[in-house]
């Protein structure tokens, strides 16, 4: 639980200040409650600090030609570079393989970090961010002169920097219900991307990756022998984990949470688990986490959110997310991490990314049988099965031909564009949600740009294989991540993901496609890997996690009807949507469908909230 935040502009004898970079440092999202400690190097010209929970002075590295400042859980498979880190910090490591190997030093570090790298002697600034995407790391260019900080806000305390939004970023929230990266919220600013490195030299940018996802779509090892390796690997990747203070695991119930608790339960004497609740129907599943609980013994509480906890939060949550952020599972993600450090819990295990590593989200299955389509060959779909199922007038009217007709328009429409047609922005016209004026100063075509870059970007040719990668960018990366680290960041405890740890993300990345699903199985592999491990009722189960009844409760909890209404009607006269669009929306939530009409107004509602804690 850290940061870090700085600049560089060389030969500027008025840009060093030590009241810039302390403000700067107040920013990073560290709760005052905790113990918390501060460092930096400066001089005429160049800065770095830290700011953390859990500080050693070692994490800043400065000599007369080189800077070095890092954050996060940063990892060395070297004998000698651990015992050096052990010795002189994780900054001083980076230091001694910059000179060596200069960038190359990448290649051997490890786990989740950020860094930057200021190297005076070839004017020249290097930022870089882990391949996962776990920790964080935003930057401002100005002419000669970078500005970064872990935190986006930061980077506006420096007086050379520009704070204007950026309408851009404001449809990107809406369409994504989070602003994904290299994109911001604010013109001018990028942040950067998983497993990339940015070079800044005289003004001037290179950004490059120095890792990819190696996916291996015809491994030729059994499945015993895969197995095998699988579970050593998830003990060996959990016990790494593991903080000389105590250490939780969050628990929804879940495959991957109820994995990490067995095997905490087996490395701990005592291992505590925390499940939220909701008293809604459809949305609780303690049910499911205490079975899991009792299965491993392990030391179990449960916090059922309330509509006046989630009133409370709301506020709280706007501010804390230096971007607006529209995922409503941050409140229960914040009372289970709350609740944990009440508790006495300083590091909480989460299971993110088994889904997206081993292929357990519904949408690979029902994309796999689209993908079918393509299979047969282009003659006969255009010659045969189009013009008869699309074009033959009054066939729909039969019940078999319409369903067939629908999975023929599905699956002409190529992914990842298919992911995209419930989206709430694709299923009604632009034009009646926002504005003319403002639609007019976006490219509404860009958030599926963005999306097919990092699709195409995958070291494979199998499909599932290209979701896999697009979905660690952007429901990990970009929002799950997000999501878990500021919760338990503004709740005081750490958090760790052993799913997402380098070694297992590569060896998933090894499992062959048909074994990660195995016709419509989703996490084939792994539910057969730990079929005598974890509860029967939890392999089975319908994937849920922490999901918040906010559709359901907008309606009964009178405070937090008022408060959404009153945040839509002030963000309607901000002008980026069409009075009606607001209107219509209100009015279906209240007449059908609570909970899916709930999505939209939670997501304005939370950009109303955020604008004003931000602007």
């Amino acid at each position: 639980m850290s940061g870090l935040c700085g600049w560089y502009q060389k030969n500027n004898q008025n840009s060093a200040d030590e009241k810039i970079i302390e403000a700067m440092l107040d920013k990073i999202v560290i709760p005052a409650s905790l113990h918390r400690s501060q460092a930096f190097s400066i001089d005429n010209s160049t800065c770095a600090a830290l700011a953390t929970a859990d500080f050693t002075e070692q994490d800043i590295f400065n000599s007369s030609k080189l800077m070095v400042a890092c954050t996060g859980h940063i990892h060395w498979k070297d004998a000698a570079l651990t015992s050096l880190a052990q010795d002189k910090g994780n900054a001083a490591v980076i230091a001694q393989l910059y000179q060596q190997y200069g960038i190359d030093l990448l290649k051997q570090s490890h786990n989740d970090f950020a860094l930057a790298i200021i190297d005076r002697e070839q004017d020249k600034t290097i930022l870089a961010l882990d391949r996962m995407g776990i920790q964080r790391l935003c930057y401002q260019t100005m002419g000669d002169a970078i500005i970064f900080s872990s935190d986006m806000q930061a980077i506006f305390v420096h007086p050379a920097s520009t704070k204007a939004l950026s309408e851009q970023g404001v449809f990107n929230y809406f369409y994504f219900h989070m602003v994904p990266s290299p994109g911001a919220i604010y013109k001018n600013v990028e942040k950067l991307l998983p497993g990339q490195y940015i070079v800044f030299s005289k003004g001037q940018i290179e950004k490059h990756f120095y890792w990819q996802i190696a996916y291996q779509d015809n491994n030729t090892e059994s499945f015993e022998e895969l197995s095998e390796q699988f579970k050593k690997l998830l003990r060996d990747v959990v016990k790494s984990r593991l903080s000389e203070q105590t250490t939780g695991a969050f628990l929804s119930g879940g495959l991957d949470s109820s994995t990490m608790s067995g095997i905490l339960s087996e490395l701990q004497e005592t291992a505590d688990t925390f499940s939220i609740g909701f008293d809604a129907d459809g949305y609780d599943e303690t049910p499911f986490a205490r079975t899991t609980a009792k299965q491993f013994n392990t030391h179990h509480h449960e916090y059922y959110v309330t509509p006046e906890d989630v009133f409370k939060a709301i506020p709280l949550i706007a501010q804390t997310y230096d971007e607006p952020f529209g995922n409503a599972s941050a409140i229960p993600a914040y009372y289970c991490a709350k609740f944990a450090r009440e508790n006495g819990i300083h590091t909480m295990i989460g299971g993110d990314g088994g889904d997206e590593i081993f292929a357990g989200n519904e949408r690979y299955a029902k994309q796999k049988v689209f993908e079918v389509y393509k299979q047969i060959p282009a003659i006969v779909r255009a010659a045969v099965l189009e013009p008869v199922f699309l074009k033959m007038p009054g066939a729909t009217s039969l019940p078999v031909v319409k369903k067939i007709n629908s999975y023929i328009q599905q699956a002409k429409i190529p992914l990842p564009a298919r992911f995209e047609t419930y989206n709430f922005l694709n299923r009604t016209p632009l034009d009646t949600i926002f504005d003319g004026d403002f639609l007019s100063q976006v490219n509404s075509e860009l958030p599926l740009a963005m999306q097919e870059e990092v699709y195409n970007r995958t070291r494979s040719e199998n499909s599932l294989h290209k979701m896999l990668h697009l979905d660690m960018k952007v429901t990990i990366a970009d929002n799950d991540i997000r999501k878990v680290n500021n919760m338990c960041a503004l709740a005081g405890v750490d958090v760790v993901y052993p799913f997402l740890d380098d070694d297992m993300v590569n060896f998933a990345a090894g499992v062959p496609p048909e074994l990660k699903l195995k016709g419509q199985d989703l996490r084939y592999f792994f539910k057969q890997s730990l079929a005598d491990y974890l509860p029967h009722d939890v392999i089975n189960k319908q994937k849920h996690g922490f999901g918040l009844p906010f559709g359901v409760w907008l309606n009964d909890y009178k405070p937090l009807h008022e408060m959404a209404h009153e945040s839509l009607l002030t963000l309607e006269q901000r002008g980026f949507f069409h009075k009606d669009y607001i209107n219509n929306l209100w009015q279906a939530h209240n007449s059908e469908h609570s909970s899916y009409y709930g999505v939209m107004i939670w997501v304005m509602m939370m950009f109303e909230q955020w604008l004003e804690a931000h602007a």
